[in-house]
């Protein structure tokens, strides 16, 4: 799944998904604005079928995060 995640974040960001690791962040990723972020969440959802609660969304502001919330939403 996190295959799947970094092919996601390298669509809507613009990057390469082989320079997508744990490190990867708001701060590493200068393409990685606010309307980006919103995009990259839509695309995630849509990916794998899952909704992020809203409370959550400000939170997902690196790599790890996104893949921690993607694998815990697909298992309920």
């Amino acid at each position: 799944m996190s295959d799947a995640i970094k092919e996601v974040m390298a669509q809507v960001l613009q990057v390469d998904a082989a320079s997508i690791d744990e490190g990867t962040s708001t701060n590493s990723v200068e393409r990685w604005d606010s309307l980006r972020h919103m995009q990259l969440i839509l695309a995630l959802e849509d990916e794998f079928g899952i909704q992020f609660p809203d409370e959550m969304i400000p939170n997902l502001l690196n790599y790890s995060a996104l893949d921690a919330a993607v694998s815990t939403l697909k298992s309920d």
